[in-house]
């Protein structure tokens, strides 16, 4: 997936358990250790940081050692089974709702259009399903949690094949 920064594109590419991320002429290895209320904690290339992310839905803020970047979703991003998914594998809600249920966990393996979890907006219930087969990276949501349009609910990396 592509993204954009300061009109730079972002090449975000994920692997069993990171995302490769290259910028330019430079390429860093990023782990999603938590993703919780907004706050990420992450490992890039071995170094620990925690960013925080707020949206309104076409952009992005982040903000890592006080300064805050703005990205932008490319036009790519789709509808994946009621889940937006934005960077590979996220899935963000569509709408505020309530979580009604979680099926998965951390580490589990999914298959492509399996049911993660239902959220229930304006009296639906929206299944959020798998993006591609892969393993669940990180759950940010919680049975019963209320959450905002494009909240991150669930991190999904997908399986690299062994050749």
């Amino acid at each position: 997936m592509k993204i954009t920064f300061d009109n730079t594109t972002i090449d975000l590419v994920p692997t069993d358990k990171s995302y490769r991320v290259t910028l330019g002429d430079k390429t860093a290895e990023v782990e999603i250790l938590r993703a919780k209320d907004g706050q990420l904690e992450l490992l890039i290339d071995g170094k620990r940081l925690t960013a925080y992310v707020s949206s309104d839905g076409a952009k992005r803020w982040v903000t890592v050692n006080g300064r805050t970047f703005v990205l932008t979703k490319s036009s790519g991003a789709r509808k994946s089974g009621g889940g937006q998914h934005h960077a590979a594998g996220e899935l963000t809600a569509p709408m505020p709702g309530q979580i009604r249920a979680v099926n998965v966990r951390e580490g589990d393996a999914v298959t492509k259009g399996q049911t993660l979890m239902i959220l229930e907006a304006m009296k639906m219930e929206i299944r959020i399903q798998a993006p591609m087969d892969g393993v669940v990276k990180s759950l940010a949501v919680k049975q019963g949690q209320t959450v905002e349009r494009e909240q991150i609910l669930v991190v999904v990396a997908g399986q690299t094949s062994k050749v």
